[in-house]
C-alpha cells in the first residue's frame, strides 16, 4: 500500500487518500454489499485518471469509478482504488441551447444540469428518483432511466459522445459509426452478427449485460451507446456530450386509483398510446398517509405535458376518461404535484421498512418485463414471495414494465442467506419466462450478474467476457461485476456487524433496542447529499456547507457501521475519525424526518459522545454549555444576572470566559434576564391574591375553575433565564384563549427540591448519565400530574422535541416518561386543541422566518401553519437550519459552518423581506442567530399574538 500511495501521489494532482475515514466512507454504496478499498483518489481531470490507471496497472490493483454512490447492485464498491469524481470533475463544461446538447464531467449532479438547462426550456430526459445527488457518470455507467423514460428513454438514448480511458490506457472518443472503438471490437462484432441480432430481448428497459447489439450496422455501430450500462468495467468516462430535450411548458398530473397493484399494472400498458410523460405505480403500503390521494389500494401517477396549462390538463383528463379506475384526480398546481412526487421518490427508502417496522433490502430491485406482461409477472412474483415466506412491496415504472421492490430477506443468518440465493435463482427464471431483463434500471452489479446465463445463455455471456477483454485485457476495471462475477451472496455488508446487541443508553424502540439495527437503517439512498434544501426540508445542513461525504448523514452512518465492524475503524467508541465526522453534525434532527428511512443521527451522535468521553475529560463546551441549566439556576438563586451581564460586556473578560468555556470567539455572550420567568409568574399570582386552581369536582381528573382549562406551562431553560418575555406573552395569549397556565412544582412528594428540565443540553453533548438523572428527577416532580390528563405546553421547540422523543427513549423502562411525552403540546397545538373555538387576533402582515428544525423533524408544524393563517400572518417560512442549533454554533471552530447554514435560506429571506414584515423565530437559537448574523430581531409567535391583543 505504501508503494501504491507514493506512486499515486507522485503523478496525481488531485487528492490521494489512504486514511481510515476516506476508506470507511467508500466501503458501501446503496446495495447489500461491502468491499474495503485500499484508497480513494479525487482526480482533477482526465490526466489524473490516466495516471491512476497506469499506476494501478503496474501494481495490479483494481479501480472502480464512483459517482454519487447510490448504486443498488454493488457496482460502486471495490477493493482497490476508488475514483471519486464528485469533488473536482463535477462541472457543466458547456451548454448549447440551439443544438440542444451539453458537455458534462462525470461528477456533475443531475439536478445541476437540469437547473442550467431549465432557463432554455430544456432538460435531460432521464431522471431517477435520486436526481438530487446522482451523477452523470454514474447514470452512464448504469444506463439510468427514471420516471420519464416512457417519453424520453434511458441515458443511452441521451448520450451523443463519450471521452473514455479504457482499461488498457487508451484515450478514446466514442460515438456512432465505430467512432472510438478499441482495437479488436469491430472484428469481434462482425464475427457474431447473427447472435447479436437474436440474443437480446426486445423491451424498453433491458439494462442487463453489455449492449453489444448497439454495435450492429443497422443500429449505426454506436460505440457510445454500447458503452452505456457497462458499470465501469470497460473504461472510465472523463467527459460526455449529452442530448437535451424540450421540457413541456405546462404539466398536469393524473393520479389514477385502482383496487390493487395488479389492476394498476394491467392498466399501465393501455395508457401508453396517449403519449404520457410518466406512468408510475405504487401501492398503499408505501404511502405514509393516503389523505392526499384518491381512494384506492394502488395508484398510477400519469404526467402529461402541453404548451399551456389547459392543454396539459385536457390530456390528463382524456387519460382519466380512458382509464378504468376506482377514483382519480388531476393536479395542476406545481406545489401539489411536487408533494405527490415526493411520495413516489421517497419509496426507495420507505420500502426498506415493512409496515411492522422489520427490515427489507434491495437485491431484486428493478427487474423489467414487457409492459403488457407486467400484471402476469407481478402475480407470479407475489406467488414466489409467498412460497419462500417473504414480503415485499412492488412499485416503480409500470409504463415500462420495470418494478422496484425491497424484500424482507434475512441477510444476517446462514439460513436466511441461503433462502436469499434460492429465491434469486427462481425469480431469475420467472423473469426470463416472461421475456424480461434481470435489471431494468440499476444494472447487474454483484446482485444479478451471476445469473446472467439464465437470461442470455452461456455463449452470449462468454461473448460479454471477450468484449471485456478487448476493452480491459488486464481486468483492471471493477472486477467481479458483469463478467466473472462474484457470487450474489458474498461480501454482504451485514456479515461484519456484531451479532449481539451493543450495550447502549438510548432505547432505540423502533430498532428493537439494537444499535446495530439503528445504524443499518442507512441504506445509502443519499437524500442527505442534496446540494440545496428544497421546500421545508432540513437535512443535511453541514453537508451542504462542506460538500464532504463525512459530513452527510450517510457518511456518518457509514463510519458508525465501520466502527461496529472493527475492520477499518479499529478503536470502537474511542475512534477519533467517527468523532471528527460527528463534530459538524448540528443535531438538527432533520434526518429523522427527511431521510426516507428515518435515520436519527442526532441520537447516534449523543450515544457516541457518551461512550467516547466515558471516564475522561470532555471538551470545555460540554461543561460550559452542557451544564447551562445548572449555571443559570445558580445565577438566578444568587440574583446576580446584572453582574454577569456587566462582566460579559467587558470585552477582555468576555474573551477569557469564551476561551475557558470553549465558546467561539466570534460569538456574543447572551444577556441574562434580571427577572426569571418563574419569578414573574409567581409575582403575578401573588398580585392576583394567590388563587390556586383546583379540580372542578373532588376526585375529577380534569382541572379548571369552570371557565378555564388548566395546562402546565413548561419553564424551559431558555424561556426561564434568557427570554422570559416569550413566556409572559404566551401566558397572556393562553389566558385570552381561556387556558390558565400553571408552572410545575419545585418539590417532589418525598420533599426533595429541584426544577424540571428536559435534559436537552446534556443529551446534545452526550452526557447521557447526567441526562437520565435530570429526567428522573423531573418525572418525580411531575408525578402527581402524570396520572391526570393535564396538557404540558412547551414554548421552546427543541425542548418540546426532547420531551416528546428523547425522554421516552432515554428512560424506556419508566412508564412515566411515555405519559409525559404524550402530554406535550407546542404553543400552536395547545391553542388548537384546548381552545378550538378561540379566534386569534388578526395581525394581517407578511411573515418570514424559519420553521425550527426540531419542530420540522419531530413535532410537525401543521398547527402552526393554521395558527398563522388564522392570524393573517401570510407567507411560507424557510426550510433548512438556522445553523446555531443550540450549543453547536457557540462551540469553538463551528462559527463558519454555523453562519453558512444561516446564509443558505434564513438570512436571505429576512434580508429580502419588505418593510413591516414579521420575522418569526420560535426557537431561542434561531432568534440569537438572526440577531448576530442578520441584525434582525426575531420573535416567537406568542409575542406577535400578544401584540395583536393589545392592538
Amino acid at each position: 500500500m505504501s508503494d501504491l500511495e507514493a506512486g499515486l501521489r507522485k503523478v496525481v494532482r488531485g487528492e490521494v487518500a489512504f486514511d481510515v475515514t476516506s476508506r470507511a466512507l467508500t466501503t458501501m454504496d446503496a446495495s447489500n454489499y461491502r468491499r474495503v478499498p485500499l484508497g480513494v483518489v479525487a482526480p482533477h481531470g482526465a490526466e489524473d485518471v490516466a495516471a491512476v490507471l497506469e499506476v494501478c496497472r503496474d501494481h495490479m490493483v483494481p479501480v472502480v469509478a464512483r459517482g454519487g454512490g447510490t448504486s443498488i447492485a454493488g457496482q460502486a464498491t471495490g477493493t482497490g482504488i476508488v475514483l471519486d469524481f464528485t469533488r473536482h470533475m463535477n462541472r457543466l463544461v458547456s451548454l448549447d441551447p440551439e443544438a440542444r446538447t451539453a458537455v458534462v464531467q462525470p461528477g456533475l449532479v443531475l439536478d445541476r444540469l437540469q437547473d442550467a438547462a431549465a432557463p432554455h426550456g430544456l432538460r435531460f430526459g432521464p431522471d431517477p428518483s435520486t436526481h438530487s445527488r446522482c451523477t452523470l457518470g454514474g447514470m452512464i455507467g448504469n444506463n439510468s432511466c427514471g420516471s420519464h423514460s416512457v417519453a424520453w428513454g434511458t441515458t443511452a438514448d441521451s448520450v451523443r459522445e463519450l471521452d473514455v480511458i479504457s482499461g488498457r490506457g487508451e484515450r478514446l472518443r466514442l460515438g456512432q459509426g465505430w467512432s472510438g472503438a478499441p482495437e479488436g471490437l469491430r472484428a469481434l462484432v462482425d464475427g457474431e452478427l447473427a447472435r447479436l441480432r437474436t440474443g437480446f430481448p426486445d423491451l424498453p428497459r433491458r439494462i442487463s449485460g453489455y449492449a453489444l447489439d448497439a454495435l450492429l450496422p443497422e443500429k449505426g455501430a454506436d460505440v457510445a451507446r454500447s458503452f452505456c450500462g457497462s458499470e465501469g468495467t470497460l473504461g472510465v468516462v472523463t467527459e460526455a456530450v449529452v442530448r437535451l430535450v424540450e421540457a413541456p411548458r405546462a404539466r398536469a398530473l393524473a393520479v389514477l386509483a385502482y383496487a390493487d397493484e395488479s389492476a394498476a399494472a394491467e392498466a399501465a400498458a393501455g395508457l401508453l398510446p396517449y403519449a404520457p410523460l410518466t406512468v408510475e405505480g405504487m401501492a398503499a403500503d408505501l404511502v405514509p398517509s393516503a389523505a392526499a390521494l384518491p381512494r384506492g389500494g394502488a395508484w398510477l401517477f400519469v404526467e402529461t405535458g402541453g404548451d399551456t396549462q389547459a392543454e396539459a390538463r385536457a390530456r390528463a383528463e382524456a387519460i382519466v376518461r380512458a382509464a378504468d379506475v376506482v377514483d382519480a384526480v388531476v393536479v395542476t398546481d406545481p406545489a401539489d404535484q411536487r408533494a405527490l412526487w415526493r411520495i413516489r421518490e421517497d419509496a426507495s427508502g420507505t420500502a426498506t421498512r415493512m409496515p411492522d417496522g422489520s427490515e427489507a433490502w434491495p437485491g431484486w430491485e428493478d427487474c423489467a418485463v414487457p409492459p403488457a406482461r407486467l400484471g402476469a409477472y407481478l402475480r407470479d412474483f407475489r406467488g414466489l414471495l409467498g412460497a419462500h415466506g417473504l414480503r415485499g412491496t412492488p412499485y416503480g415504472h409500470f409504463g415500462d414494465g420495470c418494478i422496484h421492490v425491497r424484500i424482507d430477506f434475512d441477510l444476517l443468518s446462514d439460513a436466511g442467506i441461503g433462502r436469499f440465493r434460492r429465491f434469486s435463482e427462481e425469480l431469475a427464471e420467472i423473469v426470463v419466462a416472461h421475456g424480461g431483463s434481470l435489471s431494468g434500471e440499476h444494472g447487474d452489479g454483484q446482485a444479478r450478474a451471476e445469473l446472467l446465463p439464465k437470461m442470455y445463455g452461456d455463449e452470449m455471456v462468454g461473448l460479454f467476457g471477450r468484449a471485456k477483454g478487448v476493452w480491459d485485457s488486464d481486468d483492471l476495471l471493477n472486477p467481479g461485476m458483469l463478467v466473472r462475477p462474484a457470487p450474489l451472496d458474498a461480501n454482504l455488508r451485514f456479515s461484519v456487524l456484531p451479532r449481539k446487541p451493543v450495550d447502549v443508553v438510548f432505547g432505540y424502540p423502533s430498532d428493537g433496542g439494537d444499535f446495530s439495527a439503528a445504524v443499518r437503517r442507512c441504506v445509502g439512498v443519499a437524500k442527505c447529499r442534496t446540494t440545496s434544501a428544497s421546500g421545508p426540508s432540513v437535512m443535511c445542513p453541514s453537508f451542504r456547507v462542506t460538500g464532504e461525504e463525512q459530513h452527510s448523514t450517510r457518511g456518518r452512518a457509514r463510519l458508525l457501521h465501520e466502527m461496529l465492524a472493527g475492520e477499518v475503524v479499529t478503536d470502537g467508541w474511542r475512534s477519533e475519525e467517527v468523532r471528527d465526522a460527528l463534530d459538524l453534525c448540528l443535531s438538527c434532527k432533520g434526518c429523522r424526518s427527511d431521510c426516507p428511512v428515518e435515520v436519527d443521527m442526532a441520537t447516534y451522535k449523543a450515544e457516541f459522545l457518551h461512550h467516547h468521553y466515558a471516564g475522561r475529560r470532555r471538551p470545555a463546551a460540554h461543561y460550559s454549555m452542557g451544564w447551562l441549566p445548572v449555571w443559570l439556576r445558580a445565577v438566578a438563586r444568587t440574583r446576580t444576572a446584572w453582574l454577569v451581564n456587566a462582566l460579559a460586556s467587558l470585552r477582555p473578560l468576555a474573551r477569557v470566559a469564551k476561551r475557558l468555556g470553549g465558546i467561539a470567539p466570534e460569538r456574543e455572550i447572551p444577556r441574562l434576564a434580571t427577572e426569571t420567568f418563574s419569578r414573574w409568574w409567581g409575582r403575578r399570582v401573588e398580585e392576583r391574591g394567590g388563587r390556586i386552581l383546583r379540580p372542578v369536582r373532588e376526585g375529577d381528573a380534569s382541572f379548571g375553575d369552570g371557565l378555564h382549562t388548566v395546562a402546565l406551562l413548561w419553564p424551559d431553560t431558555f424561556t426561564e433565564h434568557l427570554s422570559p418575555a416569550v413566556g409572559q406573552a404566551a401566558v397572556r395569549v393562553l389566558e385570552a384563549a381561556g387556558i390558565s397556565a400553571v408552572l410545575p412544582r419545585t418539590r417532589t412528594m418525598a420533599g426533595r427540591r429541584g426544577r424540571v428540565c428536559c435534559g436537552l443540553t446534556y443529551v446534545s453533548t452526550g452526557q447521557l448519565d447526567r441526562a437520565r438523572r435530570v429526567l428522573a428527577r423531573t418525572l418525580d416532580l411531575l408525578e402527581p400530574l402524570l396520572d391526570r390528563p393535564v396538557p404540558v405546553i412547551v414554548l421552546e421547540p427543541s425542548c418540546a422535541a426532547a420531551l416528546r422523543s428523547d425522554v421516552p427513549e432515554l428512560l424506556p423502562d419508566d412508564p412515566r416518561a411515555r405519559r409525559l411525552a404524550d402530554r406535550v403540546l407546542t404553543f400552536a397545538e395547545a391553542l388548537e386543541q384546548l381552545a378550538p373555538d378561540w379566534t386569534p387576533p388578526r395581525v394581517d402582515r407578511p411573515a418570514v422566518g424559519q420553521t425550527h428544525c426540531h419542530q420540522h423533524a419531530v413535532l410537525g408544524d401543521a398547527a402552526d401553519r393554521r395558527l398563522r393563517q388564522s392570524a393573517g400572518l401570510e407567507g411560507e417560512l424557510s426550510g433548512g437550519c438556522c445553523g446555531l442549533a443550540g450549543n453547536f454554533g457557540f462551540e469553538k471552530g463551528h462559527f463558519g459552518v454555523s453562519v453558512a447554514c444561516a446564509e443558505e435560506q434564513l438570512v436571505p429571506a429576512v434580508r429580502d423581506a419588505g418593510e413591516g414584515t414579521v420575522v418569526l423565530a420560535d426557537g431561542f437559537s434561531c432568534r440569537t442567530q438572526l440577531g448576530e448574523v442578520a441584525g434582525v430581531r426575531g420573535r416567537h409567535v406568542a409575542e406577535v399574538l400578544a401584540e395583536g391583543l393589545d392592538a
